[in-house]
């Protein structure tokens, strides 16, 4: 099977939900029918038409401009989005823009309802700087987790979709909140292997800060190696053993992985690092036991989230090709292995 063929097997992450258009249009048009609403019942009020008292004139003018001036941001929030969903085909890329959105709508919404409630700019200011300031205290925690969310939209150490290790925390992330980061969690403490454990790990952004990010899905290079174990006795035919397990990998393989080597070969080209040299791939290496059998190990490159389905196919095709041949591919038989 073709690593093309394995892609198609790995299913989207949990979380990037592709937004619909369909319901993009129904909020930008119920936004603008209650903008309108707004703004044509402020002139109603400006022209007294009811004929209220002045009182609640003034206060229903104020009400009714800053309905206007909260469902325009909104509209155009919701016009945003449409233009990201219409012109941007990653799905990473577009989660966080809509996020950035989402948080300028907010901060804009504010601004306008503070704004319209207090004809008093001076006390407006100082009332926001004295809440600003107090909170900063009390909420360091949050405001920290807020602005590691800025640094992971900016420089984007991990994005929705990537496979990542943070601290002790292994999973694909489904989702990049304001103040934390979801992961799907992998291996965990009840598996061995790179499977979902099922469980969610949820941990603040502020973690960026104060660890390294091991991220397994860069995309220049979504690829990381791996590589098998085989024990087989000194007397084998280590010639023919090294010949059928890269034979068997490359059939597993497929030639686009071969093509990436030669992008990674490129890559290294680039850069300032001149004794690490790749050769034919896959690799085959031997070294001896300090028991009684030599290790034959296979080294190639695999898409982290399928190292685990790939890794079982090998094993068993390796092991069904060396065994065609006992006299030349010998196993240790011995119950220390």
């Amino acid at each position: 099977m073709d690593i093309k063929d394995n892609q198609a097997l790995s299913a989207p992450a949990p979380g990037i939900a592709t937004p619909s258009r369909a319901a993009h249009t129904w909020f930008i048009s119920s936004y603008t029918f209650l903008a309108l609403g707004c703004i044509v019942f402020y002139f109603i009020l400006r022209l007294d038409i009811l004929s209220l008292e002045k009182r609640y004139t003034t206060m229903f003018a104020k009400i009714s401009l800053t309905g206007f001036f909260v469902f325009l941001v909104l509209v155009l929030s919701k016009l945003a989005e449409k233009l990201i969903d219409k012109n941007t085909h990653s799905l990473s890329v577009r989660y966080n823009m809509v996020r950035v959105v989402w948080l300028v709508t907010i901060l804009l919404i504010f601004f306008i309802l503070v704004s319209f409630f207090n004809s008093n700019w001076y006390t407006a200011a100082v009332s926001l700087g004295l809440i600003s300031l107090i909170l900063g205290f009390a909420l360091q925690t949050p405001i920290a987790s807020l602005i590691g969310w800025l640094y992971i939209v900016i420089r984007s150490p991990y994005k929705v979709g990537d496979r990542i290790q943070l601290s002790d925390f292994t999973g694909d992330v489904v989702e990049i909140g304001y103040l934390d980061t979801t992961l799907w969690e992998f291996a965990g403490n009840y598996m061995t292997n790179d499977l979902p454990s099922g469980r969610l790990i949820r941990f603040p952004n502020s973690l960026v800060f104060q660890g390294q990010v091991y991220n397994y899905s860069w995309n220049k290079f979504p690829y990381i190696w791996n590589e098998i174990p085989f024990h087989v006795a000194y007397e084998s035919d280590l010639g023919y053993i090294e010949q059928a397990v890269r034979r068997i990998a490359k059939e597993e393989m497929g030639n686009e992985m071969e093509a990436r080597v030669k992008e990674l070969r490129q890559m290294i080209e680039q850069t300032p690092v001149d004794e690490l040299e790749i050769r034919e791939y896959p690799f085959v290496q031997f070294r001896t036991n300090a028991n009684t059998w030599v290790e034959v190990l296979l080294i190639y490159l695999v898409e982290p989230k399928l190292s685990g389905s790939v890794r079982s196919r090998l094993i068993k095709r390796v092991l069904q090709e060396l065994g065609k041949e006992p006299d030349k591919a010998m196993f240790p038989k011995t119950n220390a292995r």
